[in-house]
């Protein structure tokens, strides 16, 4: 993304908007297939992660998974 990356992006949803919405599920998609990488996504607030490439039915799955 040009002024935040995906890391920055939640962390301000997180920390800056007020309930309800830094609530929103987060899912990381990201060509970052490295370990640990999930677990980064994971502990600054995205609720789940998925790493491309990826099928239209995983992203829908965990759509369903995360509302």
């Amino acid at each position: 993304m040009p002024v935040l990356d995906g890391y920055e992006a939640t962390k301000k949803i997180r920390e800056e908007l007020s309930s309800p919405k830094n609530n929103i599920p987060i899912i990381a998609l990201t060509a970052a297939a490295i370990k640990g990488e999930k677990e980064k996504c994971l502990s600054i607030g995205m609720n789940d992660y998925l790493s491309k490439p990826f099928k239209a039915e995983e992203l829908y799955s965990k759509i369903l998974e995360n509302v």
